[in-house]
């Protein structure tokens, strides 16, 4: 950049183009996704990068046109930690000698819960087939007593039970496991209780919601993920340990040309070794800042408001023509899960023939939604249940006039099918 004037003048035209854009984005009439394939988007933008820095102008071009296009990305690594700690826990010797000084070491989670729980224990050379999952019931909650048998069974094996992690809403139902009762199972077999709250730990600001985690208190562990259900920005995550130094002993590796110990302030602030990452944000900031501004009330309330809308939408269709939920009863987050049933295979008496054309609506609905630009929400399937869709809720600037829009818009959009 050639002088101060330029760079001062080229950083207030960005600041510029993020406002237009942020102002664009909550204009009702722009789409909520301005969808391109990946070869179109290769076609659409210049991507190659040149020996020769481009101007300043050039970087301004390329910032209009790329902004709407930016992909989010999240992480799971707060899972991997608390089950890292608790093997750390019950074998110190790990962390010298490697798997090869331990037994075989099994961890339990719910059949419903985080892909994540499997990635950690392939990362921590534990393995994908020592993560046990256990049988939850019908609206998605694990099963205590399955999880107290699968630990009897992997203890006749020879097999060391070391790390139970609950979860505080499942990423499909929306889920809160039963707390109280499998903190009872891990304290009986001495287990380490970890609870994903990734997705429903910030319930804990709603003082209407927040009993959904009773027993969180008795974990050993917690993710919190504010930037799913409190709209900070990503990245944002926190693990919750109970015991105090524990994280610092187990990754602590003292380097000295980082950590001196001879520094002149308080030490208990350098806190960079307990962690994996060396170098990273400050994470911790933008939450500050943000409670700073709403205040826990602002929170709470943005919480309740969305799981009023999700309670809107689950009333408005539980018993409405054409659609099916997922499981039986009120959803205890804002997932709301239902199939909508186009006129077409609405009375098909042949139930395999009418469960093969039903696993093919959402996606079709789905991808319609994407061209239109007017909505976005995911589906999947789970289990023996054919593709679903999955009506998750976070964003408190919706209206319960959205909501009627996106039950009109899937019943325009899929009634020929």
């Amino acid at each position: 950049m050639d002088g101060d004037g330029k760079t001062l003048t080229f950083l207030q035209e960005v600041v510029d183009i993020l406002l237009a854009y942020i102002v664009e984005s909550f204009d009702r009439d722009t789409k909520v996704i301005d969808f391109h394939y990946p070869n179109e988007l290769l076609q659409k933008n210049n991507w190659e990068l040149q020996h020769e820095p481009a101007t300043l102008d050039d970087i301004l071009v390329s910032c209009r046109a790329t902004l709407k296009y930016a992909i989010k990305t999240g992480g799971a690594i707060s899972n991997m930690y608390a089950m890292l700690l608790a093997r750390f826990k019950m074998f110190p010797e790990v962390k010298e000698k490697g798997m090869s000084s331990v037994p075989r070491l099994v961890a339990f989670t719910s059949e419903h819960s985080h892909f994540s729980i499997k990635k950690g224990a392939a990362a921590l050379g534990i393995g994908t087939e020592s993560v046990i999952c256990i049988k939850a019931d019908e609206s998605g909650k694990m099963i205590p007593a399955d999880l107290e048998r699968r630990i009897l069974e992997a203890k006749q094996k020879g097999f060391v039970p070391f790390f139970v992690s609950a979860t505080a809403g499942t990423t499909v139902y929306g889920a809160f496991d039963p707390l109280i009762a499998i903190s009872d199972v891990c304290k009986k077999y001495n287990v380490w209780m970890h609870v994903d709250g990734a997705w429903g730990g910030s319930l804990l600001m709603s003082r209407r919601h927040r009993w959904k985690l009773d027993g969180v208190e008795r974990a050993n562990s917690v993710t919190w993920n504010p930037h799913k259900m409190m709209s900070v920005p990503l990245q944002c995550s926190a693990l919750l340990v109970r015991e105090e130094g524990l994280m610092q002993n187990c990754n602590q590796m003292h380097a000295c040309y980082l950590f001196q110990q001879d520094k002149h302030y308080d030490l208990s602030y350098d806190t960079g070794d307990k962690a994996l990452q060396c170098g990273r944000h400050v994470d911790i900031f933008k939450l500050w800042l943000m409670w700073r501004a709403k205040g826990t009330i602002g929170f709470e309330a943005q919480i309740d408001k969305c799981l009023e809308l999700s309670e809107y939408l689950y009333n408005k269709i539980k018993d409405r023509e054409g659609y099916e939920m997922v499981f039986d009863g009120k959803p205890q987050h804002t997932n709301v899960c239902f199939w909508y049933l186009p006129p077409g295979i609405r009375y098909m008496e042949d139930k395999e023939e009418r469960k093969k054309h039903l696993h093919k609506v959402a996606p079709v609905i789905k991808a319609r939604m994407m061209e239109y630009g007017t909505t976005m929400v995911s589906y999947q399937p789970q289990g023996d249940k054919v593709n679903f869709f999955r009506m998750v809720i976070s964003n408190p600037a919706a209206t319960f006039a959205d909501i009627d829009f996106l039950i009109e818009e899937i019943e325009r959009l899929g009634q020929d099918l």
